[in-house]
């Protein structure tokens, strides 16, 4: 059978886009820098101006803009109107669009911002030493799938992010083939291929088998 292709905007070096990968998709990254390190199919480019051409494309959409303008870190650094909020317009742009979606944000974009919170992971979801909260907002489809409780808190044995340490956090991220830069803003993988196999049974694809 054909895998079912999803379109990644704004992938960076391809977090996202390695779970949906496993989940069972074919999958293309487009991103404004050039990600040599992207283990898919790429195109540099704008992401509202991809996302308008070639939408008509693929069986689904997913989206990660920058987080810096709803991340409280960015307030401890400086200010978040010195980022352009990329979100909003994203999630009006996908709202005109039949095909299904997914929206990828950190938490502060759900409690102070747009994005409705349909799925908030944790690393210790899925056993992982990393929390790295993330919020998803889905589109034009549903799908839910039981995961255990998340096990963060107090949890003395989870890998905090510091920049001297950054190998071993892509690595606990289970993004091996990142650069450290790249690390510090991936998504899990284990995150996505959740998501992306409910996306594929809503789709009516999950038999169709992860290369």
């Amino acid at each position: 059978m054909t895998r079912p292709r999803i379109l990644d905007l704004f992938c960076c070096e391809g977090g996202t886009s390695m779970g949906y990968h496993l989940a069972g998709f074919d999958v293309v990254g487009v991103d404004k820098e050039p990600q040599p390190r992207y283990p898919f199919e790429f195109h540099q480019a704008d992401a509202f101006d991809y996302l308008a051409a070639h939408w008509q494309e693929f069986d689904a959409i997913a989206a990660s803009p920058i987080c810096q303008t709803w991340s409280r870190a960015t307030e401890w650094r400086g200010s978040r109107d010195n980022h352009p909020d990329l979100l909003t317009p994203m999630l009006a742009a996908l709202g005109e669009l039949p095909v299904p979606w997914v929206v990828e944000n950190v938490p502060e974009a759900a409690t102070d911002g747009p994005l409705r919170p349909d799925y908030l992971l944790c690393g210790t979801q899925f056993g992982l030493r990393v929390k790295r909260h993330r919020v998803f907002q889905r589109g034009n489809w549903t799908g839910f799938e039981l995961l255990p409780p998340c096990q963060c808190y107090r949890n003395p044995n989870l890998l905090a992010f510091e920049h001297k340490g950054e190998r071993a956090f892509a690595d606990a991220l289970g993004c091996e083939w990142m650069t450290n830069l790249g690390g510090r803003q991936a998504i899990p993988p284990a995150y996505t291929e959740h998501i992306g196999r409910q996306l594929l049974a809503y789709l009516g694809a999950d038999q169709v088998a992860a290369a």
